[in-house]
């Protein structure tokens, strides 16, 4: 059995229990208690959340844990001296010590990142990076495993953390059954990115959005501004102009990072070899897809599915 603490301060954030509830199911997949879950605080007792109710927890004692988890506020708080010292004797004696969101602020002041790489929510990444210089923020990535300590983004890429390590503990196919049963994607790569194109282009009109769901559903086809046009029921340039007015792009610019986002989650599940990525994203060749990548992100496709390998 590994036991697994889940640590709580005053105004913690109740996503984070969405982890815990990972290895609940996973026991229940398993039909053993494979994970024993413990919710702890530095007094015990009932630890008020941010939404205004109250859960009890355990004080912390000398019960060694294999996972420690700390879950974190929606806002940056002081740590009390009681708190860093159960972390840094956590990541002493634990075999591994997590931290989704801005929890990697506790990590850093309890000084057991160092000179690590770590992330956070992306809203705070820059902050991190400031108070602490020398670590290496990665503020891209929805987790990250660096030796036994485990960051991730917003509360919501806990769960993909925690369906990592349900995956290194009991396989692959387990977590795909805790993640069906949780009705979620089985888990996005560590070295995904935090940000979505079609999030970031947030358009105003119900036309601008649906030419945008066409290209998503259609990368493979050349997507021309005359085929967007068509499926937001507009004429060409009545098309552009609305387009690059409402997502301050242009319709060719959308499309290539629709392409890219969409090839990048495909190399980082690693199932498909790079000339097939680019045929079905609509590049058409490796080579037009290097270029874009090098474009949007600095890196070229083979970077980047050395990278996810590396933090998966």
């Amino acid at each position: 059995m590994q036991s697994v603490g889940f640590v709580v301060q005053p105004n913690f954030q109740v996503l984070g229990f969405a982890a815990m509830t990972v290895f609940e199911i996973a026991n229940t997949t398993v039909k053993d208690n494979f994970y024993d879950i413990a919710l702890l605080s530095e007094n015990g007792g009932m630890v008020r959340s941010s939404a205004g109710f109250s859960v009890e927890t355990k004080s912390f004692d000398n019960t060694e844990l294999d996972t420690v988890v700390i879950l974190a506020g929606i806002v940056i708080q002081p740590v009390t001296s009681g708190l860093l010292s159960f972390i840094r004797k956590s990541a002493a004696n634990a075999r591994r010590l997590a931290a989704p969101c801005i929890g990697a602020f506790i990590l850093a002041e309890a000084g057991v990142l160092g000179d690590r790489r770590a992330t956070t929510h992306w809203a705070f990444a820059r902050e991190l990076q400031n108070r602490y210089p020398k670590l290496k923020v990665e503020e891209d990535r929805i987790f990250i495993i660096d030796g036994p300590i485990w960051t991730s983004a917003g509360m919501t890429a806990a769960i993909d953390l925690a369906l990592a390590m349900v995956e290194k503990d009991l396989g692959v196919e387990i977590a795909r059954t805790v993640a069906r049963n949780l009705v979620i994607y089985h888990r996005r790569a560590g070295g995904q990115s935090q940000f979505s194109a079609l999030l970031e282009m947030e358009p105003k009109s119900d036309r601008i959005q649906k030419a945008l769901d066409f290209a998503k559903q259609n990368l493979k086809s050349e997507l021309s501004v005359e085929d967007l046009a068509d499926a937001a029921n507009l004429g060409p340039r009545q098309f552009s102009r609305a387009f690059r007015a409402e997502t301050g792009q242009s319709p060719a610019k959308a499309v290539e990072n629709l392409r890219v986002e969409t090839a990048r989650v495909l190399m980082e599940q690693g199932r498909l070899s790079m000339d097939v990525i680019a045929i079905e994203t609509g590049f058409a060749d490796r080579e037009r897809m290097r270029r874009a990548f090098l474009r949007a992100f600095g890196q070229s496709p083979q970077a980047i599915r050395r990278i996810s390998r590396i933090t998966a």
